[in-house]
């Protein structure tokens, strides 16, 4: 299980530290693909597997379903853990999310969002702030 919240830096050869803790569940070959809100998530293959099977399955018929399978599939590359646990996040996916030197790699159960730090904490700040009204939400429909 991936959780936490996690700092660290992209180097000047766009590789970025995955957390040692998850480099073990990630494996040597993972999923990086665009994200909702401008981030980036990393997904152990296996997971990927799923939702891509998900996603595949979704009717094409519907013009979002079209655009947001695109985003999520054509926008995915598998890339390496390297020996020293990092990945190489690509130019196109570095410019999406908008990541800068420092990032936020946040754990989410089964997949890592990778954030630009300026953006994860601006996106953390306005949601803390609707969290109770969430909660109320979700109390309603029995799951917290």
């Amino acid at each position: 299980m991936f959780i936490g919240e996690y700092r660290h830096t992209i180097d000047a050869k766009r590789r970025l530290a995955v957390p040692a803790k998850f480099r073990k569940r990630i494996g040597e070959v993972a999923v990086l693909t665009k994200s909702l809100d401008n981030s980036l998530v990393l997904y152990p293959m296996k997971e990927w597997e799923e939702l891509a099977s998900k996603l595949s399955k979704l009717p094409v018929g519907q013009s979002g379903t079209r655009s947001f399978v695109r985003t999520m599939l054509a926008g995915a590359t598998d890339v390496e853990i390297d020996s020293l646990g990092r990945v190489l996040i690509p130019d196109y996916l570095k410019d999406f999310a908008g990541l800068k030197k420092n990032v936020v790699i946040a754990g989410l159960f089964n997949r890592l969002e990778i954030w630009d730090e300026e953006n994860w904490n601006e996106y953390k700040k306005n949601s803390e702030k609707a969290t109770p009204e969430i909660a109320e939400r979700l109390g309603e429909l029995g799951i917290y």
